[in-house]
């Protein structure tokens, strides 16, 4: 059944918390049913510069928590719908994360065996959520980098006869959020301004599927895509050299290592190649890795709302488009993944477990249950 439950709609636009205790109308028949649809949230004043507004997408609110999910599903289905897979198969993906957590969890409830290879450098955490979901983990050097996790994925798929996702490659990718996420954009933004669509990328899918759907019925949404400052691949107008199925040979001259989780591997994906030709951007933004996380951090304590590096990256991003678009402007950022991910991160390196000195005197000013 397709993880893709379509776009219900309502007969008048609910505001506030008029929805509250309405459910969803529905019942679900698994866990992938419930992907997509995700809300776009208003930024406050804290943080939103005056006589704009931005909103964010919060693509925590599926179920693995990212936008990743929204992948899983596109290339798991298009590979039963094509015969590619069938019961007690196993999958096999290199990731940064967020796609082996979703390709775990869409293996988990179909029944697939599964096989993730990451590079090093990529949390802990998210290691071990895969591997509670039931996926094997395999950690590639650090020194491989993004295109040598790929190597490994490919290489085990060849050996053992595994079906590989190549998020990278895979039109699968960009045709889900072609048919999901750039809708869902259209029917919440359907009789409202909107002037700016602001990203980063990792597959590429978002930008490609996504951005194709926004231009083809809104064309004067200015597409703002980002990448890291420290990683300028777009931006140095070198591509990457290419293997017959896409991939790229080897790592891009223009990368260096950044914080930004998820976002701009050391090649240039396929699929950001092809939505550069098809759907272009009109503005480029560098980020900032510093920036990215003091934003994520300001998310959190100025927004309640809880997101990654590439979260903080994307809104980074927005704000500085928000300080020079025109007045009354209206900007979207696609916020990622959750910050659960970042734990032993830069991300959490200022946050103690540990009770500090004003939370002591807090303790102090009353007399019972006082650590020693």
């Amino acid at each position: 059944m397709s993880c893709f439950s379509g776009l219900t709609g309502a007969s008048k636009r609910a505001t506030g918390t008029q929805d509250r205790g309405s459910g969803r109308q529905r019942l679900y028949e698994n866990i992938t049913e419930t992907v997509g649809n995700t809300p776009c949230v208003k930024i406050n004043e804290k943080m939103c510069p005056a006589g704009r507004t931005i909103y964010a997408k919060l693509e925590y609110f599926n179920p693995c928590s990212s936008v990743k999910d929204r992948l899983a599903c596109a290339i798991i289905e298009a590979a039963e719908k094509e015969g590619k897979l069938k019961p007690g198969d196993t999958v096999v993906e290199a990731t940064s994360g967020n796609t082996g957590i979703a390709v775990s969890m869409l293996c988990a409830q179909r029944g697939y065996k599964c096989v993730i290879c990451m590079a090093e450098p990529f949390s802990v955490e998210r290691r071990k959520l895969m591997r509670f979901m039931g996926a094997k983990v395999i950690i590639t050097p650090k020194a491989g980098k993004g295109t040598g996790m790929v190597a490994k994925a490919k290489e085990l798929a060849q050996k053992h006869g595994w079906f590989l996702c190549s998020q990278f490659e895979n039109e699968a990718n960009a045709a889900f959020h072609k048919l999901t996420t750039g809708p869902e954009i259209l029917a919440d933004f359907e009789g409202q301004r909107l002037d700016y669509f602001v990203l980063g990328y990792g597959t590429g899918g978002t930008f490609a599927g996504a951005g194709a759907a926004i231009k083809a019925e809104r064309p004067d949404v200015k597409i703002v895509l980002g990448e890291p400052e420290a990683a300028p691949l777009l931006k140095s107008g070198t591509k990457s050299e290419r293997n017959a199925d896409g991939s790229a040979i080897g790592s891009h001259p223009a990368f260096a290592a950044h914080p930004i989780q998820g976002w701009t591997p050391d090649f240039i994906p396929q699929i950001v190649e092809k939505g550069l030709e098809a759907v272009g951007y009109d503005e480029y933004i560098g980020i900032p890795g510093a920036g990215s996380i003091e934003t994520s951090q300001m998310l959190a304590k100025t927004q309640g709302i809880f997101t990654g590096i590439s979260g903080g990256a994307s809104m980074w991003a927005a704000i500085e488009i928000a300080k020079k678009a025109p007045e009354g402007s209206v900007i979207l950022a696609m916020i990622a993944d959750t910050g659960e991910r970042y734990l032993t991160t830069p991300l959490f390196e200022s946050i103690q477990a540990d009770m500090n000195e004003e939370e002591l005197v807090i303790s102090k000013s009353t007399p019972s249950f006082q650590l020693g």
